[in-house]
């Protein structure tokens, strides 16, 4: 399970091998075997005792800011694997392999994003069911461009036409999305730091616990969350968390979606801030109870039925052998 702090004012602290979550008079424990994870997304106090029995049971503490980017973390120092992955980390950028995974990432995405549009078009019979379309036919067509791009290229050669054909995509991606929610809720586009509408507002956290666990299993499979193939390496930037999280931007805009299609989301949910949105406590309650039950689903991966939460930590195991198999020498 995932333990949730969202209530200001909370002790954590540890009491034998479970976890003490202590509010004025109320006390209430857990047994940290049973704990993956710990999101913390305001203000509260954290024991040493508790920080160790996490570290020890290989259970990461998460701060979330507002907007539900993970802040930081607290987490055990040891790399999963072995040091040859994260060599050959660096130099994917100038081989053979690196392009083949970019593609195949930002294909997913964009595979992802025309899945989701046919799914909303089922059953439509409006002036919007055209419109959805004609989307997915300008995004598959820059599915069609990327798939065709030269391989014997690198990263480094095509990443402006890479970018360019993911930014197309989004964009009609995004503005179609904004035209098919119930119409106190649409949208024009995507919209960050701060959000400019409810819809972007929720999606913004929503991609903020994904960043955290994609982090997570990148450690867990020896690969370096700041060496990136596709985005570039800036100081203090998680590029492939970023290059990887683009494959699953789909399990939280599909939730979010249907969030706003079945009519669940209400207006006090958020607060309005000086030029936007902010996802308040009975927003992310409502957004994590849902996720929560939406990533305990089994579903097909290679052959096997596993809980939708634990794909991003097996795709992560195969992209670290992957690198290992055919990555470039070191």
């Amino acid at each position: 399970m995932k333990l949730v702090i969202n209530t200001p004012g909370i002790y954590l602290c540890k009491r034998g091998e479970c976890f003490s979550i202590q509010k004025d008079q109320e006390k209430q424990e857990i047994s940290a075997k049973k704990v993956e994870q710990i999101l913390i997304t305001t203000r509260a106090a954290l024991s040493t005792d508790a920080i160790e029995l996490a570290v020890e049971n290989n259970v990461d503490i998460v701060f979330l800011k507002y907007s539900g980017q993970p802040l930081g973390r607290v987490w055990h120092s040891r790399l999963g694997s072995i040091s040859t992955i994260r060599r050959k980390q660096l130099f994917l950028q100038d081989h053979s392999l690196g392009l083949k995974l970019v593609k195949s990432w930002i294909a997913k995405k964009l595979e992802n994003q025309i899945n989701h549009l046919e799914k909303l078009s089922v059953n439509r019979r409006d002036e919007r069911q055209e419109e959805i379309i004609t989307a997915i036919d300008k995004i598959n067509m820059q599915r069609e461009k990327i798939g065709k791009l030269d391989s014997r290229k690198t990263v480094e050669e095509l990443r402006g036409t890479l970018l360019g054909s993911e930014g197309t995509a989004g964009r009609v991606y995004f503005e179609t999305l904004g035209k098919i929610l119930p119409k106190k809720y649409q949208f024009s586009g995507r919209s960050k730091n701060p959000a400019k509408d409810p819809f972007n507002c929720l999606l913004n956290y929503s991609y903020g616990i994904l960043y955290s666990n994609v982090e997570k299993a990148c450690i867990l499979a020896g690969l370096d969350p700041y060496i990136g193939i596709m985005h570039t390496d800036n100081y203090n930037k998680k590029a492939l968390v970023f290059d990887i999280i683009e494959m699953y931007r789909i399990q939280m805009e599909e939730l979010v979606v249907q969030l706003f299609a079945k009519r669940k989301i209400k207006v006090e949910f958020f607060d309005e801030i000086e030029g936007g949105y902010y996802l308040n406590k009975k927003g992310k309650q409502a957004l994590l109870e849902v996720y929560h039950k939406d990533m305990e689903k089994k579903v097909r991966y290679h052959g096997r039925n596993i809980e939708k939460q634990n794909i991003i930590q097996f795709e992560c195991h195969r992209i670290a052998n992957l690198i290992l198999e055919e990555g470039p020498t070191c």
